[in-house]
């Protein structure tokens, strides 16, 4: 690791409001921003110098809501993001050419919606593909799974399983299992797959880890389990993390994480620290089984409900025991408001008990009422929110939600209502590629121009504050200018200057370099 480095010629957009072009280095830390002349006054000896001919820097960005063990397993795992059934099942074919028979076929990305007609595959259809190989696809959401009769049958899933608590078998006219797994059901499923070694996971977090710098990352908020966890831990007794990780774990296992006291375990400065326990209130759009207020568009469905505020109060309450805040996956507006009754109740529990009032988050927030808007910014709840779901999801959007979809993915109304507010991808529900959510929040559009002036465009939102959103620390109550004296040395630099860039092409970025602690780990 090089103690010093001296960026010189170095662009800094006018946001951040700095004078010079030099940006010394040291210790991984920012120490000196300036001139040439000062930089090499305060530089010690042997620093390296690199010349930057102009290009831009900026802080590095933070994924805040980021699958790290999914988003390295679907590096090597079919990719079902299609437009059609049809080239889903040709990709899963070919996978099944190239895998040992009896090994688990994995697949990400699947969306029904997207294909003509919109309708579920079967079992049968991956089972035609092939018989020898457990077949497991995971839905785009990651809360459906399509799986064939030999992935079922390894899972214990036949005609006279019940559905689980929270979970739903798809089944025929007979009754018997369609091959599509939807929430509790679906993740049920991962328990029957071959578990890693830790070593493994950590060879796979080290791969996806140098992906995350191409792209600029220099930390993410990670919401896998504990199998990531434990392999973390040995990415840093082995000196090998370079990424900055807040670890967040499952809050259904709040007495595992208490009593091995898992917040002390994971405090591991400068790379890992302990986050948030995550909860779910709903399942997701796509299943339409996001918790709404009132029935999806043609039909008396309102989705599902998996967690009541007093739930949140109880379960509030014993994390803090150990310093734990609250996160919960609520997705519609039904999900959204009985989280904030929870967190109104248990705020109001903090201050009768004299504790410190946590940082809880609300992950998704894809639908929300107005006066649910403003019950948020007085509860000092974050939204930590993912802008490439918006035009990803805006056709879906319309077909289930109707005229509601004005107050969905309402991300200028949360940061107008002065909600602390930041960006993530859900990857690899989405791509974790900063510059395209940072293209679809300033455009609301897809990547070809769709729809022309974007959907939604009231909630498109200005460059900076996208920017923002992006790299500011979440528990900042005020804007840090992240290339000052002092600031971690956690950089990406740019070809050019993004507010000099058409927000067509925003999605087009590549970072040139990534710096991590004032170390170059990527480099193109």
């Amino acid at each position: 690791m090089t103690k010093s480095l001296l960026f010189t010629n170095c662009h800094f957009p006018t946001m951040f409001q700095l004078e010079g072009d030099s940006l010394l280095l040291e210790s991984g830390s920012i120490r000196f921003v300036g001139t040439l002349n000062e930089a090499r006054k305060k530089a010690p000896a042997k620093t390296e110098e690199i010349d930057l001919a102009g290009r831009t820097v900026m802080p590095g960005f933070c994924d805040f809501h980021l699958h790290l063990a999914n988003t390295a397993e679907q590096l090597d795992s079919v990719d079902c993001e299609t437009n059609s059934l049809d080239e889903c099942l040709r990709r899963v074919a070919a996978k099944a050419k190239i895998t040992p028979s009896g090994e688990w076929i994995i697949g990400y990305g699947w969306n029904q919606n997207a294909w003509q007609p919109a309708e579920y595959g079967t079992a049968t259809q991956l089972d035609n593909i092939s018989r020898d190989h457990p077949v497991l696809l995971h839905a785009k959401s990651l809360h459906a799974a399509w799986v064939n009769t030999l992935g079922l049958r390894i899972a214990g899933i036949d005609h006279q399983t019940p559905d689980p608590q929270g979970g739903v078998i798809l089944r025929n006219s007979k009754g018997d299992p369609t091959g599509i797994l939807l929430e509790n059901a679906a993740f049920a499923i991962n328990n029957f797959l071959p578990e890693p070694t830790v070593d493994q996971s950590a060879r796979k977090i080290l791969r996806a880890q140098t992906y995350l710098h191409s792209l600029g990352i220099t930390a993410v908020h990670d919401f896998d389990r504990f199998e990531c966890a434990e392999a973390l831990l040995l990415l840093t007794e082995r000196d090998q993390l370079r990424l900055r990780v807040t670890k967040n774990l499952p809050s259904e296992q709040v007495r595992y994480v208490l009593e091995e006291n898992w917040r002390g375990r994971l405090n591991k400065p400068p790379f890992l620290k302990p986050g948030w326990l995550k909860a779910f209130a709903d399942g997701a759009l796509g299943p339409q089984s996001a918790a709404m207020l009132e029935p999806y568009e043609g039909s008396q469905n309102t989705g599902m409900l998996l967690l009541e505020a007093e739930e949140i109060v109880g379960l509030g309450e014993k994390a803090a025991e150990a310093g734990w805040p609250l996160t919960v996956h609520a997705i519609g507006d039904r999900a959204v408001r009985e989280v904030l009754d929870g967190y109104t109740m248990l705020r109001a529990s903090e201050q009768k008990h004299g504790r410190h009032s946590l940082p809880h988050r609300i992950e998704h927030v894809q639908i929300i009422k107005t006066d649910d808007l403003r019950r948020m910014k007085a509860l000092d709840v974050i939204a930590s929110v993912q802008p490439i779901h918006a035009p990803s999801d805006m056709f879906t959007a319309v077909n289930h939600w109707g005229k509601r979809t004005v107050g969905a993915y309402a991300y200028q109304s949360m940061l107008s209502s002065g909600i602390t507010t930041r960006f993530g991808s859900d990857a690899p529900v989405e791509s974790p590629n900063p510059f395209l959510g940072i293209h679809a929040a300033v455009t609301r559009q897809r990547l070809a121009g769709q729809p022309i002036g974007g959907w939604h465009p009231e909630q498109k939102v200005p460059l900076k504050a996208a920017i923002d959103a992006y790299a500011q620390p979440i528990l900042s109550k005020t804007r840090l200018n992240l290339l000052t004296e002092g600031m971690p040395a956690d950089l990406v630099v740019l070809e050019n200057d993004l507010f000099e860039l058409e927000p067509s092409t925003l999605a087009d970025v590549k970072p040139v370099m990534t710096v991590v602690a004032g170390e170059i780990v990527f480099s193109r």
